[in-house]
Protein backbone atom coordinates (compact mmCIF):
# COMPACT_ATOMS: atom_id res chain seq x y z
CA UNK A 1 0.00 0.00 0.00
CA UNK A 2 1.58 3.38 -1.20
CA UNK A 3 0.87 6.11 0.90
CA UNK A 4 1.57 9.77 0.32
CA UNK A 5 1.30 12.92 2.78
CA UNK A 6 0.13 16.26 1.03
CA UNK A 7 2.45 18.65 3.61
CA UNK A 8 0.77 22.04 2.90
CA UNK A 9 1.66 25.34 3.35
CA UNK A 10 -1.86 26.26 4.21
CA UNK A 11 -3.02 29.87 3.64
CA UNK A 12 -5.09 31.50 6.16
CA UNK A 13 -8.57 32.15 5.08
CA UNK A 14 -8.16 31.14 1.71
CA UNK A 15 -10.14 28.64 0.45
CA UNK A 16 -10.14 28.93 -2.79
CA UNK A 17 -5.91 28.67 -3.13
CA UNK A 18 -5.93 26.01 -0.29
CA UNK A 19 -8.01 23.68 -2.72
CA UNK A 20 -6.16 24.31 -5.89
CA UNK A 21 -2.97 23.11 -4.18
CA UNK A 22 -4.56 20.18 -3.01
CA UNK A 23 -6.26 19.22 -6.29
CA UNK A 24 -3.08 19.79 -8.04
CA UNK A 25 -1.38 17.58 -5.25
CA UNK A 26 -3.82 14.50 -5.48
CA UNK A 27 -3.44 14.64 -8.84
CA UNK A 28 0.34 14.08 -8.92
CA UNK A 29 -0.04 11.31 -5.75
CA UNK A 30 -2.08 9.52 -8.29
CA UNK A 31 0.24 9.90 -10.78
CA UNK A 32 2.84 8.20 -8.78
CA UNK A 33 0.22 5.42 -7.87
CA UNK A 34 -0.54 6.10 -4.23
CA UNK A 35 -3.04 4.39 -2.83
CA UNK A 36 -3.86 6.83 -0.04
CA UNK A 37 -3.27 10.35 0.70
CA UNK A 38 -3.40 12.31 4.00
CA UNK A 39 -4.00 15.87 4.63
CA UNK A 40 -2.83 17.91 7.89
CA UNK A 41 -5.44 19.66 10.32
CA UNK A 42 -7.72 22.12 9.02
CA UNK A 43 -6.40 22.09 5.48
CA UNK A 44 -8.91 24.60 3.90
CA UNK A 45 -8.36 28.02 6.03
CA UNK A 46 -5.42 26.73 8.74
CA UNK A 47 -5.89 26.75 12.50
CA UNK A 48 -7.05 28.83 14.28
CA UNK A 49 -8.15 32.23 12.63
CA UNK A 50 -10.74 32.48 14.53
CA UNK A 51 -12.40 35.64 12.42
CA UNK A 52 -12.71 33.08 9.61
CA UNK A 53 -14.26 30.05 11.24
CA UNK A 54 -17.45 31.13 10.61
CA UNK A 55 -17.67 31.99 7.13
CA UNK A 56 -15.84 28.75 6.19
CA UNK A 57 -17.51 26.60 8.38
CA UNK A 58 -18.82 23.87 6.71
CA UNK A 59 -22.49 22.44 7.33
CA UNK A 60 -22.64 18.92 8.05
CA UNK A 61 -19.33 18.38 5.85
CA UNK A 62 -21.28 18.79 2.73
CA UNK A 63 -18.75 21.38 0.77
CA UNK A 64 -16.13 18.59 1.83
CA UNK A 65 -17.80 15.91 0.55
CA UNK A 66 -18.44 17.09 -2.65
CA UNK A 67 -14.99 17.97 -2.76
CA UNK A 68 -13.54 15.03 -2.19
CA UNK A 69 -15.63 12.36 -3.12
CA UNK A 70 -15.26 13.96 -7.02
CA UNK A 71 -11.56 14.33 -6.25
CA UNK A 72 -11.27 10.83 -4.94
CA UNK A 73 -13.02 9.05 -8.00
CA UNK A 74 -11.00 11.12 -10.23
CA UNK A 75 -8.28 10.18 -8.80
CA UNK A 76 -9.22 6.44 -7.81
CA UNK A 77 -7.61 7.12 -4.59
CA UNK A 78 -8.72 6.87 -0.49
CA UNK A 79 -8.19 9.95 0.64
CA UNK A 80 -7.93 10.81 4.23
CA UNK A 81 -8.83 14.72 3.98
CA UNK A 82 -7.33 16.54 7.21
CA UNK A 83 -9.80 18.30 9.00
CA UNK A 84 -12.24 21.41 8.45
CA UNK A 85 -14.88 23.25 11.10
CA UNK A 86 -17.56 21.65 10.35
CA UNK A 87 -21.65 22.61 11.84
CA UNK A 88 -23.32 20.35 12.96
CA UNK A 89 -27.07 21.22 14.33
CA UNK A 90 -25.97 23.75 16.81
CA UNK A 91 -22.42 22.88 17.83
CA UNK A 92 -18.98 23.56 15.85
CA UNK A 93 -16.36 20.31 15.46
CA UNK A 94 -13.17 20.19 14.20
CA UNK A 95 -13.70 17.28 12.00
CA UNK A 96 -11.41 14.88 9.83
CA UNK A 97 -13.50 13.06 6.76
CA UNK A 98 -12.40 9.94 4.89
CA UNK A 99 -13.14 8.91 1.59
CA UNK A 100 -12.75 5.66 -0.56
CA UNK A 101 -11.63 5.54 -4.29
CA UNK A 102 -15.25 5.43 -4.81
CA UNK A 103 -16.22 8.82 -3.43
CA UNK A 104 -18.45 7.03 0.14
CA UNK A 105 -17.42 9.18 2.69
CA UNK A 106 -16.43 6.46 5.15
CA UNK A 107 -15.76 7.81 8.28
CA UNK A 108 -16.26 11.09 10.18
CA UNK A 109 -14.02 11.95 13.52
CA UNK A 110 -14.74 14.93 15.76
CA UNK A 111 -11.57 16.23 17.54
CA UNK A 112 -11.52 14.91 21.12
CA UNK A 113 -8.96 16.60 22.98
CA UNK A 114 -9.71 20.35 22.28
CA UNK A 115 -5.91 22.86 22.43
CA UNK A 116 -6.98 24.99 25.14
CA UNK A 117 -3.95 26.94 24.94
CA UNK A 118 -4.97 28.37 21.77
CA UNK A 119 -8.55 28.72 22.94
CA UNK A 120 -9.75 25.86 20.40
CA UNK A 121 -11.73 24.71 23.20
CA UNK A 122 -14.10 27.94 22.97
CA UNK A 123 -14.24 27.75 19.00
CA UNK A 124 -15.13 24.07 18.93
CA UNK A 125 -16.83 21.44 20.94
CA UNK A 126 -15.04 18.19 21.57
CA UNK A 127 -15.91 15.17 19.95
CA UNK A 128 -16.92 12.36 22.15
CA UNK A 129 -16.43 8.91 19.75
CA UNK A 130 -13.31 7.14 18.75
CA UNK A 131 -13.71 6.47 14.87
CA UNK A 132 -12.22 3.50 13.34
CA UNK A 133 -12.81 3.00 9.27
CA UNK A 134 -11.32 0.43 6.90
CA UNK A 135 -9.35 1.43 3.60
CA UNK A 136 -8.66 -1.27 0.84
CA UNK A 137 -9.60 -3.90 3.52
CA UNK A 138 -7.32 -2.72 6.08
CA UNK A 139 -8.65 -1.36 9.34
CA UNK A 140 -7.58 2.28 10.06
CA UNK A 141 -8.02 4.90 13.07
CA UNK A 142 -7.60 8.51 12.73
CA UNK A 143 -7.01 11.37 15.66
CA UNK A 144 -6.00 15.10 15.16
CA UNK A 145 -2.89 16.96 16.66
CA UNK A 146 -3.07 17.38 20.34
CA UNK A 147 -4.96 13.78 20.28
CA UNK A 148 -1.92 12.40 20.10
CA UNK A 149 -0.73 13.76 23.39
CA UNK A 150 -3.10 11.46 24.96
CA UNK A 151 -1.67 7.67 24.80
CA UNK A 152 -5.22 6.13 26.07
CA UNK A 153 -6.66 7.44 22.91
CA UNK A 154 -4.32 5.45 20.52
CA UNK A 155 -4.01 2.61 22.82
CA UNK A 156 -7.99 2.14 22.13
CA UNK A 157 -7.73 2.29 19.49
CA UNK A 158 -4.74 -0.16 19.25
CA UNK A 159 -7.05 -2.36 20.53
CA UNK A 160 -9.68 -1.87 18.49
CA UNK A 161 -7.13 -3.81 15.77
CA UNK A 162 -6.35 -0.69 13.55
CA UNK A 163 -3.13 -1.01 11.30
CA UNK A 164 -2.35 2.09 10.90
CA UNK A 165 -3.02 5.34 12.52
CA UNK A 166 -3.67 9.17 10.76
CA UNK A 167 -2.48 11.87 12.41
CA UNK A 168 -3.79 14.78 11.09
CA UNK A 169 -2.29 18.75 12.06
CA UNK A 170 -0.66 21.92 12.51
CA UNK A 171 2.31 21.34 15.06
CA UNK A 172 4.29 24.28 15.83
CA UNK A 173 7.99 24.13 15.05
CA UNK A 174 8.85 25.37 18.59
CA UNK A 175 7.40 21.77 19.64
CA UNK A 176 8.82 19.60 16.93
CA UNK A 177 10.67 17.72 19.02
CA UNK A 178 7.69 16.25 20.57
CA UNK A 179 5.71 15.96 17.52
CA UNK A 180 8.82 13.09 16.17
CA UNK A 181 8.93 11.67 19.89
CA UNK A 182 4.95 11.14 20.22
CA UNK A 183 4.60 9.94 16.65
CA UNK A 184 7.08 7.02 17.12
CA UNK A 185 6.00 6.59 20.53
CA UNK A 186 2.52 5.73 19.28
CA UNK A 187 3.88 3.30 16.55
CA UNK A 188 6.58 1.90 18.81
CA UNK A 189 4.10 0.87 22.05
CA UNK A 190 1.13 -0.08 19.84
CA UNK A 191 3.02 -1.99 17.04
CA UNK A 192 1.20 0.00 13.98
CA UNK A 193 2.23 2.43 11.47
CA UNK A 194 1.51 5.11 12.12
CA UNK A 195 1.14 8.43 8.97
CA UNK A 196 1.31 11.62 10.52
CA UNK A 197 0.44 14.57 8.24
CA UNK A 198 1.66 18.21 9.21
CA UNK A 199 1.12 22.01 8.03
CA UNK A 200 3.74 24.05 7.56
CA UNK A 201 4.06 27.72 6.51
CA UNK A 202 3.42 30.28 9.14
CA UNK A 203 0.49 32.45 11.05
CA UNK A 204 0.71 35.89 12.76
CA UNK A 205 4.12 34.65 15.36
CA UNK A 206 3.47 30.64 14.91
CA UNK A 207 5.81 29.13 12.54
CA UNK A 208 4.16 25.26 11.88
CA UNK A 209 6.83 22.35 11.69
CA UNK A 210 6.49 20.23 9.13
CA UNK A 211 8.47 17.30 9.38
CA UNK A 212 5.55 14.80 8.33
CA UNK A 213 5.99 11.21 9.18
CA UNK A 214 5.20 7.44 7.78
CA UNK A 215 6.58 5.39 10.51
CA UNK A 216 6.92 1.66 10.88
CA UNK A 217 5.54 -0.27 13.75
CA UNK A 218 9.41 -0.61 15.25
CA UNK A 219 9.30 3.39 15.32
CA UNK A 220 11.49 3.48 12.05
CA UNK A 221 10.97 6.44 10.21
CA UNK A 222 10.36 4.88 6.67
CA UNK A 223 9.82 8.79 4.87
CA UNK A 224 10.21 12.40 6.59
CA UNK A 225 9.35 16.04 5.22
CA UNK A 226 11.18 18.80 6.20
CA UNK A 227 9.98 22.38 6.25
CA UNK A 228 8.24 23.49 3.00
CA UNK A 229 5.46 22.67 0.89
CA UNK A 230 6.01 19.24 -0.52
CA UNK A 231 4.56 15.33 -1.12
CA UNK A 232 5.81 12.43 1.43
CA UNK A 233 5.14 9.24 0.48
CA UNK A 234 6.13 5.46 0.98
CA UNK A 235 5.07 2.44 -0.09
CA UNK A 236 4.33 0.28 3.25
CA UNK A 237 4.19 -3.49 3.91
CA UNK A 238 1.27 -4.39 5.77
CA UNK A 239 3.18 -8.03 6.50
CA UNK A 240 5.18 -6.15 9.27
CA UNK A 241 2.85 -5.83 11.75
CA UNK A 242 2.78 -9.70 11.84
CA UNK A 243 6.50 -9.81 11.92
CA UNK A 244 7.06 -7.66 14.77
CA UNK A 245 4.34 -9.02 16.69
CA UNK A 246 5.70 -12.61 16.36
CA UNK A 247 8.81 -11.38 17.59
CA UNK A 248 7.77 -9.23 20.70
CA UNK A 249 4.20 -9.12 20.77
CA UNK A 250 2.68 -6.83 24.05
CA UNK A 251 -0.51 -7.41 23.10
CA UNK A 252 -0.20 -11.26 24.58
CA UNK A 253 1.41 -9.58 27.80
CA UNK A 254 -0.90 -6.94 28.77
CA UNK A 255 -2.42 -6.89 32.15
CA UNK A 256 -5.49 -5.47 31.38
CA UNK A 257 -7.01 -5.76 34.90
CA UNK A 258 -4.65 -3.70 36.59
CA UNK A 259 -5.12 -0.83 34.06
CA UNK A 260 -8.85 0.02 34.66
Amino acid sequence: MKISILQLDVKMCNLEKNYITVKNMITKASEEKADIVCLPEMWNIGFLPIKCIDDYCDDDGKITKNMFSSLAVENNINIIAGSVANKRLDKKYNTSLIFDRKGNCVAEYDKIHLFSNMNEDKVFDSGNKIVTFEIDGIKCGIIICYDLRFVELTRKLALEDVKILFVVAQWPKERIEHWEILNRARAIENQIFVVAANGCGKFKDIKYGGNSLIISPQGKILSKGKTKEDLISYDIDIDEINLIRSKLNVFVDRKEALYK
